[in-house]
């Protein structure tokens, strides 16, 4: 066993989901061992923090690298690196204010508008969402600003067994935007969204391509409709599970500082990105790199289905 091996442990920070990973330095390249004892402690925990790492741009992507593809999107924020297509560079106030005729805070109000719609996974609305997305932090508020991940393998098996039963046979349309209230007359993101828009029929449980666990694939973002049944009876079912999935027993919360990386399985999580620092005059600067994921499969081991705006293995 080499001293990399030898010097990592891994710390639970919740019952159901999260683990800071101690002793190892992300800017170094690791092990096969290294690699495999943190694979192991993702498909485990669902989301590992990492603290005092000192990581640049390009030993960001190298470590992603070492689990998997990352994915070069087409479009990105204004602030994110020229020359690391993998990293996207997420820093609210300079991306938001002025963009579509808001404000800042107007954006966020009718982007957030409810606690549930905030959760959600990474490109949840593509056929092949993001296997893991690597966050890490490089300005961080000087309180606020934490992230909370819940788990949704955790959530399913936590349902009675009638209900998880009928839910494994159901499907639902994740949709681009569903979570966003339009402003009156014209409104210039609506019509961006309707530009761009992507939306996939996705199993209501997907079948974890690595674990074999059964994981509920809700969110509160992108889902739209849950397909035959009624939509009075979708809107019950769906706010019923999205209770049941962010259940505070299912969740963990991570407090942020400049050096914190932050590692999930996007596949078996949704998280809520913070609100609480909105009307703070600090700057909060992340940047993340996300790794190609497959098309889900449901119980019956149908694949996910495209409606429109993404295909697989094309970003």
């Amino acid at each position: 066993m080499t001293d990399q091996v030898t010097s990592l442990e891994v710390k639970p920070a919740a019952g159901h989901i999260g683990a800071e990973i101690t002793g190892v330095d992300l800017a170094e390249p690791p092990t096969d061992e290294v690699v495999a004892a943190i694979r192991a402690a993702l498909l485990r925990w669902k989301v590992l923090f990492f603290r005092g790492q000192r990581l640049d741009h390009a030993a960001h992507v190298a470590f992603a690298r070492r689990f998997g593809t990352p994915v070069r999107l087409r479009s990105r924020g204004s602030v994110s690196p020229g020359d690391f297509p993998e990293v996207e560079t997420t820093a609210d106030r300079l991306e938001l204010g002025g963009r579509y005729g808001m404000d800042h805070e107007e954006w966020l109000r009718r982007r957030r508008h409810s606690l549930l719609r905030g959760w959600h996974c990474d490109h949840g609305a593509r056929v092949d969402p993001p296997a893991a997305t690597i966050l890490r932090a490089e300005t961080v508020p000087p309180y606020g600003g934490d992230t909370t991940w819940s788990n949704l393998a955790a959530a399913y098996a936590g349902l009675s067994a009638p209900v998880r039963s009928f839910v494994d046979t159901l499907r639902a349309e994740h949709r681009l935007g569903v979570g966003y209230q339009s402003r009156p007359g014209d409104d210039a993101y609506a019509r961006h969204l309707l530009d761009r828009q992507i939306a996939t029929v996705h199993p209501l449980v997907r079948v974890h391509p690595e674990t074999g666990e059964r994981v509920l694939f809700v969110n509160g973002y992108y889902v739209e409709q849950i397909l035959r049944v009624s939509r009075p009876e979708s809107r019950a079912l769906l706010d019923m599970l999205l209770e049941q999935a962010v259940r505070p027993e299912y969740t963990v919360r991570f407090r942020w500082e400049p050096g914190s990386v932050a590692f999930w399985d996007n596949r078996a999580t949704i998280h809520l990105a913070p609100s609480d620092t909105d009307h703070l005059d600090h700057p909060r600067v992340m940047h993340r790199v996300m790794l190609a994921g497959d098309v889900p499969r449901g119980v019956d081991g149908a694949p996910s289905t495209p409606i429109v705006g993404s295909e697989p293995g094309r970003w």
